[in-house]
């Protein structure tokens, strides 16, 4: 199981993304072997917006939030109020971006590796948790 950043789905939906073949290769990977991804609720959030900003067409934000929504092996992680705690925290401390925190919070609440496009969240990570790009 691994907690998969809304950078890693913007860029499997997205063509023109410079990760999209690295992100389209490292999902098919994980997926082929049965593996459970999880994701905050936050990540569709942002994936819809992200992909509706990028294109201009609010309809295709929709569908991309759906396609994640209908990934096999997908857990969308609903956020409790020790967990948005946890992730203020984190945010503070390790002065991460707040949707950053967040992804960073579920990782280490539930003990497992993030994987990200982001370098910044990986450097404020570091020592909490494993976070790395999708390879």
């Amino acid at each position: 199981m691994i907690v998969v950043d809304a950078s890693v789905w913007v860029a499997w939906l997205t063509a023109s993304d410079a990760h999209h073949a690295q992100s389209r290769a490292w999902l098919a990977t994980w997926l082929d072997r049965s593996r459970t991804l999880t994701t905050p609720e936050l990540a569709i959030v942002e994936v819809a917006g992200a992909i509706a900003r990028r294109s201009g067409r609010p309809e295709l934000g929709r569908r991309a939030a759906a396609a994640v929504m209908a990934c096999p092996s997908l857990d969308v992680y609903r956020m409790e109020a020790h967990d948005v705690r946890l992730a203020t925290t984190l945010a503070a401390d390790r002065r991460l971006r707040g949707a950053d925190a967040i992804y960073v919070a579920l990782a280490q609440a539930l003990d497992l590796p993030l994987v990200t496009w982001d370098a910044e969240q990986i450097e404020n990570s570091r020592g909490l948790v494993e976070a790395h790009r999708p390879t």
